[in-house]
């Protein structure tokens, strides 16, 4: 196995992870694995054979992505305290097409989570958050495909009250980094429209918990 795998924190924390449920590794093989610009590990597909506390073996494909952020941009109109969601919209590898979802993004290395989220907003969007103005809805990651990959996800909400032209100037704008092959453009729905754009289901329980919390009786 490349050292620079066996060396990266996404690679020790699901390692660890594995021992602290008890399981016991018999070898790890290295598949595939590509890395940023930095030498970062970015993903990497490996093949685990390990014995679990009840004896059994586990499935051994695990594509590791380590944990990433997701951040729900609500715009609030100064003149009507109307709601509208900031999503991005970009092409994505599950079918090819345009993709509207809530601003995400990977925690690489020993980033922080909370850092990566106000960082991934300006990336995105345009729009400028501070940390404190950043929510987190739930206090532990999700995993999001537990059969087949360590990715764990942070979701997170922010909430910026804009007089309604200013909200509509963020709608469409071209935003993302380049050498990092991101090209994504903006779209500024309200709350129902948001509902119909967003098909990832991070990004449903995204805007469904901040509903959730938001509302009246919560």
């Amino acid at each position: 196995m490349n050292e620079a795998l066996q060396l990266s924190p996404k690679f020790l924390r699901w390692k660890q992870n594995l021992l602290a449920q008890g399981l016991s590794i018999d070898s790890i093989e290295e598949i595939y694995t590509r890395y940023r610009h930095n030498g970062d590990a970015l993903f990497s597909l490996v093949l685990l054979h390990a014995t679990t506390p009840e004896g059994t073996t586990i499935p051994p494909i695990c594509f590791l992505k380590g944990q990433v952020v997701s951040v729900l941009v609500v715009l609030i109109a100064e003149e009507t305290g109307e709601k509208f969601v900031l999503l991005v919209k970009q092409r994505r590898i599950c079918n090819g097409g345009l993709i509207y979802e809530p601003v995400a993004g990977m925690v690489d290395g020993e980033d922080i989570p909370l850092e990566v989220a106000v960082k991934e907003v300006e990336e995105e969007t345009g729009v400028k958050v501070e940390a404190k103005d950043v929510h987190l809805l739930h206090d532990e990651p999700y995993f999001v495909s537990t059969g087949t990959s360590d990715e764990s996800i942070y979701l997170y909400f922010t909430e910026i009250h804009l007089p309604l032209a200013q909200i509509q100037s963020y709608h469409d704008r071209k935003t993302g980094l380049d050498h990092e092959h991101e090209f994504i453009w903006t779209h500024v729905a309200t709350i129902p429209e948001a509902r119909r754009l967003i098909t990832n289901t991070n990004g449903l329980l995204n805007l469904c918990l901040y509903l959730e919390k938001s509302s009246p009786a919560a």
